[in-house]
């Protein structure tokens, strides 16, 4: 039999699986629960052959992707965001968005995102989940000063949030329903702070620095929950073929289209500061 290539289109709670053969001629293809026996029975009968698996880089991967792995598979995860389709087609559908996918493989040309170490993989979430759970907590803390600026002409500052308790919040807000509304924004406050101390002491207790990423506690106001935090999303530093390359990812690159001198759109953008990444930037790649 000939080399075969595997594209599975990945959906929330299907995929479509489709093995095309050197001449691009589909061999198989079925839409498929999202239980990795079922893919793994789908692929059984060409596993000698399949020179590789690409799996759409979707919201949910992991557990496709690491089973696949798992059985010996070839896994290329497809940097969806870098692939188009022929924009002469008239008709597209998920057969052939994962044909497309084999295509690609097959000549070589397949834009492949990053397959992060599965070991490494639950302390970076964890540690995203402490980030959500900060902007949830900023989030109260904007609130009450808002809540005491409109009420009081006032303004609180976050610190001074921090250390309200009940008996502050009726001194300073005689009306109880406004009362009541601050301190149900405090208690959820306090408990997102034990919520992110639990976190952090797990994630701290998990995993260290590697010693390439201990100069990133000489930036200020990087300590090392927020020193982790960058180690864990930048992963292996030597992924990045040029320094241009990390610039790009940690957004230190501007990205605007323009045509006949007119500005059509940019890319994304991020919350943290242009030369605070830079100076990240400079410190890693020394």
């Amino acid at each position: 039999m000939d080399t075969l290539y595997a594209g599975i289109d990945l959906h929330s709670n299907n995929n479509v699986v489709v093995v095309t053969d050197d001449e691009d001629n589909v061999v198989y293809r079925k839409r498929l629960q999202n239980e990795l026996g079922d893919v793994l029975d789908a692929l059984s009968p060409f596993e000698k052959n399949v020179a590789g698996v690409v799996v759409e880089s979707t919201y949910n991967w992991y557990w496709l992707v690491d089973g696949l792995m798992d059985h010996g598979y070839q896994v290329h995860l497809a940097n969806t965001g870098a692939i188009e389709q022929y924009s002469g087609l008239k008709y597209s559908d998920d057969e052939s968005d994962a044909r497309w996918l084999a295509a690609l493989l097959r000549l070589g040309i397949l834009p492949e995102g990053y397959i992060y170490p599965k070991g490494e993989r639950p302390v970076r979430d964890l540690l995203r989940k402490r980030a959500h759970l900060v902007r949830q907590r900023t989030s109260n803390i904007l609130s009450i000063e808002n809540l005491f600026a409109r009420n009081t002409g006032r303004r609180l500052s976050a610190n001074g949030v921090k250390r309200l308790t009940d008996a502050d919040v009726d001194a300073m807000l005689p009306n109880c329903d406004l009362a009541l509304a601050v301190k149900s924004s405090v208690a959820l406050m306090q408990c997102l702070d034990a919520q992110i101390k639990t976190l952090e002491r797990v994630a701290l207790k998990r995993m260290r620095l590697h010693a390439d990423f201990k100069r990133l506690l000489t930036v200020s106001g990087i300590g090392p929950v927020l020193g982790l935090t960058i180690m864990l999303e930048v992963g292996d530093i030597k992924r990045f073929a040029e320094v241009g390359d990390f610039a790009s990812y940690a957004r230190c690159v501007g990205s605007a289209r323009i045509s006949n001198g007119k500005k059509k759109g940019k890319g994304g953008s991020s919350y943290e500061s242009v030369h605070q990444r830079a100076i990240i930037l400079d410190r890693i790649t020394g």
